[in-house]
């Protein structure tokens, strides 16, 4: 399993956003780029500003450069606007389904729980984090998972309000998907068009 395994609020810090809420106290601690020249103005070009962008997607939603370049090629491929297809094609990504559903506190743990073969997908086991889920699809924890303590305490704690596409039953442990997202119901605060622009040279 491909992941990145370094120290995540260096990330947040280069990014100047948070971007892992578990690490809050951390970054509100030294809220300025990593290095010594972090705290300096620094004159920031048109491509700096891109890959910023392209590096704070790609961390948001756990994905590694070679994986996120595909995904980009597949929404450039389909119809529409590529950077809203690509937003698309990242939000229904399996481990982030259960993120958004409140059954995972973080992604980091959504994607641990997929890939350790806790939940199935219109009743048969998926354990790949970056499966695509679709219109209709049904996503249910299977039956020894249901009280897991990952699961009961995320059931149990985050309060999470889960998007208008997909209809949540925690106690059932049930996720349908009843359409695709769309862009504007995706909060996640990027500007893709800067990742299409830095894509596009």
């Amino acid at each position: 399993m491909a992941r990145y395994t370094g120290p995540r609020t260096k990330v947040s810090r280069r990014a100047r956003q948070l971007l892992d809420e578990n690490k809050a106290k951390y970054f509100d601690r030294r809220p300025y780029p990593p290095g010594e020249h972090g705290r300096g103005r620094i004159r920031e070009s048109l491509y700096q500003i891109q890959l910023r962008e392209k590096q704070k997607l790609r961390f948001i939603y756990g994905v590694l450069e070679k994986q996120f370049r595909r995904y980009y090629k597949e929404a450039s491929r389909q119809g529409g606007i590529a950077g809203e297809n690509l937003m698309v094609i990242l939000e229904t990504r399996l481990d982030n389904v259960v993120y958004r559903s409140g059954l995972a506190a973080t992604r980091p743990q959504a994607r641990q729980l997929v890939n350790h073969g806790h939940f199935q997908v219109n009743g048969k086991k998926v354990d790949i984090c970056s499966f695509q889920v679709s219109a209709g699809d049904v996503v249910t924890t299977k039956e020894r998972s249901r009280n897991a303590l990952p699961i009961q305490h995320s059931v149990d704690t985050i309060d999470r309000v889960a998007p208008e596409w997909m209809t949540v039953d925690k106690m059932d442990r049930k996720i349908a998907i009843d359409a695709m997202p769309t862009r504007e119901q995706i909060d996640t605060d990027i500007k893709e068009q800067l990742i299409v622009e830095l894509y596009s040279k």
